[in-house]
């Protein structure tokens, strides 16, 4: 097998102080890299040693383009891009948070959206990519979700009580979003693949930490599996994207979703 490590890399995290970012960064630090942990919240003492973080607001083209250049600046070669930076509304001890139906959803959170989940990445691929395909050398990983293969299984989130038109939803731009990773993770395959630059995506199932019990087992009897993924599991899936290990893979959406999409 090729070398799956990321000894003497650079690894741009976006988001990286978030749930599954903090899980990237101590993936790529684990496998040797040094890593730049992207987010619009300013570093704080979480930061694991080592880390370079910086406080950016990847919707800001202005400041994005600042950050690859003082990167540069500093003698830093980035070596893969991993767009993970999105909003989300995720389901805790207390059901789905930030519902909104379709039919009412406001087009202040779909800019808002979409500015962070497929705005960013576009700005930080722009920022990043063509470094990479001058070099002939590079890697970028959209992070993106089984919900970009299907569509949400709104019975999940049923509140038993509520009429039809109360109930809580996964909102329509966490799909579409996650669906144009993929669609931008295509693009850019073909734009820089004579280039050098792979580009993949991880489409992942959802993580086990503090859901709504009830709704932990109805996921779960749609998991061939039979469960969430365990919070750390999806670790060396990103490792092997970003690594020599991957080599003659791009274009493609690896799927980590305990089988969920089979069926």
């Amino acid at each position: 097998m090729s070398d799956p490590s990321l000894r003497g890399r650079t690894v741009v995290v976006t988001g990286g102080a978030g749930f599954l970012g903090r899980q990237w960064v101590a993936a790529c630090t684990g496998a040797g890299a040094d890593v730049v942990s992207v987010d619009v919240v300013p570093p704080g003492p979480s930061t694991p040693p080592g880390v370079r973080a910086e406080q950016v607001d990847i919707t800001d083209a202005t400041e994005v383009a600042d950050l690859a250049a003082r990167l540069e600046h500093d003698g830093v070669t980035v070596d893969a891009l991993v767009n993970n930076a999105a909003l989300d509304a995720p389901v805790t001890a207390g059901g789905l948070e930030r519902s909104e139906r379709f039919e009412t959803f406001s087009l202040d959170r779909w800019h808002q959206e979409f500015a962070v989940g497929l705005t960013g990445a576009f700005l930080c691929a722009q920022a990043f990519g063509p470094a990479m395909a001058a070099r002939g050398r590079g890697v970028i990983v959209n992070i993106a979700s089984d919900l970009a293969l299907v569509a949400p299984d709104q019975g999940l989130y049923r509140v038993e009580g509520l009429a039809d038109a109360e109930q809580p939803v996964k909102p329509v731009t966490y799909s579409v979003i996650k669906t144009g990773l993929i669609g931008l993770t295509r693009y850019l395959a073909t734009y820089w693949g004579a280039e050098g630059v792979r580009v993949n995506a991880l489409c992942l199932g959802g993580v086990r930490r503090d859901q709504d019990p009830g709704f932990v087992d109805r996921l779960a009897q749609r998991i061939p599996l039979g469960r969430m993924a365990r919070p750390g599991e999806y670790g060396d899936a990103l490792v092997f994207l970003c690594s020599d290990a991957s080599s003659y893979m791009t274009g493609a959406s690896l799927v980590l979703d305990g089988g969920r999409t089979v069926w």
